[in-house]
């Protein structure tokens, strides 16, 4: 994959950068965020956010619950001690009793070891539950992804272990088994909005509820997106390329990611 702008140009801007960009595309200035633990992507994202089209986001770091984090720099995990440089900070156990009412939290970020094509989250265990080949932190907050406006799926790893047809362990649902269950379960949330990958944007169907290529990253071809996807994606009929970052949005994630956690992935 190339994350040239075009076939002369040097290299401007790395695949994560490129992600924390999309994921603020994807924000809104009346949303209110929250995210997990490994979380450089939507720190960065959520702050760019703030500092362009969307200055009355608020987000939460979960971990530490630092209220709207004075990032520079961001940091890996949302347990580090330095995002109580916030606004203000709230008790781990009052976000869990707002991720539960459904009514505050518009948009969650979310990522698994396994994603599945209706955006089903796996942080569980990946094989056989009782003698599993890998085994993951477990479903932390993900059973609340039913209850916020939307679910941004983030994930560093695109190929077909990561993109399985369906989940192992359905830690995090999306849209289940399709419209009937979706349907049926009756859940309050809206459901997987976007997933972000080193390769390209996704989307869903909204007859089928399947998973559907947006767009592609510069520099990355629909084929090798299909290759390293472990189910059948649908595929519109014009595919864009997924816009450069500008100047500015480049410039503010780098003064945002200060130590360069995203630069050199």
């Amino acid at each position: 994959m190339s994350n040239r702008t075009s076939a002369q140009s040097a290299p401007t801007w790395s695949p994560s950068e490129l992600m924390a960009v999309e994921l603020a595309r994807q924000l809104r200035n009346d949303d209110v965020a929250v995210m997990g633990t490994a979380s450089a992507l939507p720190q960065v994202a959520c702050a760019l956010a703030r500092e362009t089209h969307a200055p009355d986001l608020w987000f939460v770091a979960g971990g530490t619950c630092g209220v709207n984090p004075h990032l520079a720099p961001a940091v890996p995990s949302c347990c580090d001690e330095s995002l109580l440089r916030a606004d203000t900070a709230i008790p781990l156990s009052d976000v869990v009793l707002l991720e539960g009412r459904g009514d505050v939290f518009t948009v969650f970020f979310s990522g698994g070891l396994q994603i599945d094509a209706y955006g089903n989250c796996n942080l569980v265990a990946v094989g056989n539950w009782a003698r599993p080949s890998l085994r993951g932190p477990g479903t932390v907050g993900l059973p609340f992804l039913s209850r916020v406006g939307r679910v941004l799926i983030y994930t560093m790893s695109h190929n077909p272990r990561t993109f399985v047809e369906r989940v192992d362990f359905l830690g995090g649902p999306g849209f289940l088994d399709g419209p009937a269950s979706w349907t049926t379960a009756g859940l309050l949330g809206g459901g997987p909005a976007a997933v972000v990958t080193p390769l390209c944007t996704m989307d869903f169907d909204e007859k089928t509820l399947r998973m559907r290529l947006r767009s592609v990253h510069p520099g990355v071809e629909v084929d090798q997106v299909l290759d390293a996807t472990g189910f059948q994606l649908a595929v519109p009929s014009t595919v864009p390329t997924t816009a450069d970052p500008t100047a500015e949005q480049l410039s503010i994630v780098r003064k945002l990611d200060s130590d360069g956690i995203l630069k050199g992935r």
